[in-house]
This record gives C-alpha cells, structure tokens and sequence, in this order.
C-alpha cells in the first residue's frame, strides 16, 4: 500500500492510502467524537460528529472525518472554533432526539444540559445513528430494519415481515448506544 504524510493537530503521521481521516486519528489516539462510525461498516456520515477541518492546497473547509480518504500533505485540524460550534448545535440536536446514549458524555463536556431545539416525537430512545440498519444491511444481509420518513419524521422501523427475524437476532442491539433497536423491536414483538 501507498503510504501517505499528513497532519492531525500539528501530528506529524503516516497512513496508508484507502483509509480515512477518522480511522488514523482514532489509531493514534487522536479523539475525534463520532456516533454513527463502526470499523466493521463502511462509512456513512450520518451524524456528523466527527467533522473536523482541513486544509488542502491553502484551502480551508469542514469535512466527515469518516467519509473523508486521507492524501498527502493533508492538515486536519480537530478542535477549531468553527468545529466545536457545529459540534454543540449537533449535540444539543442530538439531545432533542434522544435523552441518552453516548452523546451525552460529549454533552457534558460541551457544558450542555439541555436542548434549546425542541423533543422529538420519537416513541422510543434513538439517536438515528444508522448503525443498527447498516448493520442488518451489510453484515446479516437480511434488510429488516430500515429508515423511514424524513427530515424530523425521520425514523427507524422493522420492515414488515421482519419482526420475527429481528427477534431471533438481536445481533445490532449491541451495537446501540441508546437502546432504541431493542425497544423498537421488543414493543413489536408484543
């Protein structure tokens, strides 16, 4: 493989060509949050967590950490002002979704204690990472759980059918950090 030189908060590091920015800074012990990133799915950008600045050719913008492929002389920058901003209009985003899940550490951290967006409407606790419909996408290759809706009518439902599969595998409830697959699933199967 190609190996590549590029900066993560003033880092000097070497990657290989293929992967994103998100993968190497994780490897190097470069916190970079993000919701909707698992290393056995491909990429997906959902939740946008994990943007950060680059810089390219002079060139400054905001970019997925997880969707964006590392290249040569490439700057990233993880905490910038402009990046923490839209990190805390996503967080408190998040927190109008769904009350818990992994999120709320970073709401903590961000000093946020309470959305200024109004609750969802959801009926059960899920941030729409995605992971959980990816998961049964690409790993179990069953498609038994889907989004639905868009925008904030946005959510996650079983594919009718399903209800049975999803109850026998239980495989993306680990994968959950709120717990709304296990929700939405056991609710179904009453």
């Amino acid at each position: 493989m190609v190996e590549i030189s590029l900066t993560i908060d003033g880092i000097p590091i070497k990657a290989q060509a293929g992967q994103n920015i998100l993968e190497v800074a994780l490897k190097n012990k470069i916190s970079i949050p993000n919701l909707c990133y698992n290393e056995n799915l491909e990429p997906y950008g959902e939740c946008r967590l994990c943007t950060v600045e680059i810089t390219v050719k002079q060139r400054k913008r905001l970019v997925a950490a997880c969707c964006y492929p590392v290249e040569e002389g490439l700057v990233v920058a993880t905490q910038t002002p402009r990046v923490q901003k839209i990190r805390r209009v996503l967080v408190e985003l998040l927190l109008a979704q769904s009350p818990s899940g992994a999120h709320t550490a970073l709401a903590k951290e961000y000093g946020i204690t309470q959305s200024r967006f109004p609750a969802m409407k959801a009926s059960y606790n899920c941030t729409l990472c995605g992971i959980c419909v990816r998961y049964c996408e690409e790993l179990r290759r069953e498609n038994a759980v889907t989004f639905e809706g868009r925008g904030i009518d946005r959510h996650v439902v079983l594919v009718p059918g399903a209800v049975e599969k999803c109850r026998m595998c239980r495989k993306c409830f680990d994968y959950c950090d709120a717990g709304g697959i296990a929700y939405l699933v056991d609710k179904s199967c009453e």
